[in-house]
C-alpha cells in the first residue's frame, strides 16, 4: 500500500523515503553491517535510480520481499509516511545531508545505504516530524 504522500515523478533520479518506527525497536539485522538498536521516532533513508525510479521506491515500500538493500532490513518495522523524488542536480550525497541538516537528524547506523560512496550514511533520524523539501 502507497503512503498517503507518495510523490514519484519518472524524470527523477533521487528519492527519499520518509518513515516512522513506533517503538524502540533492538537487535535489527542490517545485512552485512551487524545488528543496530533503533528508537521510535522518524526515518529517512535517501537513494538514486538512475532508471525505473517508480519500481525502486515501490520495490522499498513492500515488506514481503527479498532482502537486497540495507533498508529492506529495517522496512518490516516502519511505517512508511511519504515518499518523494528529486532532480538528481544535487546529487545522493548532496540531497541526503541538505535533508539531514534542515531536520537536525543524526544517523544512527554507519554505512547504511552509503556503501558505493564515502558518506557516513544515508540514513538519518529524527525524534521530531521531518520535512522533505525540494532545494531553491
Amino acid at each position: 500500500m502507497k503512503p498517503a504522500d507518495y510523490s514519484v515523478r519518472e524524470f527523477d533520479t533521487l528519492y527519499c523515503v520518509k518513515a516512522w518506527l513506533p517503538e524502540d525497536t533492538e537487535s535489527v539485522t542490517i545485512g552485512k553491517l551487524g545488528k543496530f538498536n533503533f528508537s521510535k521516532g522518524y526515518y529517512v533513508y535517501v537513494g538514486s535510480a538512475k532508471r525505473n525510479i517508480r519500481a525502486r521506491v515501490d520495490r522499498h515500500i513492500q515488506i514481503e520481499k527479498k532482502k537486497r538493500w540495507h533498508i529492506d532490513y529495517l522496512r518490516p518495522y516502519l511505517q512508511i509516511q511519504a515518499v518523494q523524488t528529486y532532480p538528481g542536480e544535487e546529487v545522493e550525497c548532496g540531497l541526503f545531508e541538505r535533508l539531514r541538516q534542515e531536520n537536525e537528524g543524526s544517523m544512527p547506523v554507519k554505512g547504511f545505504g552509503s556503501s558505493d560512496c564515502r558518506c557516513f550514511s544515508h540514513l538519518f533520524y529524527s525524534k521530531k516530524e521531518i520535512v522533505l523539501v525540494h532545494s531553491t
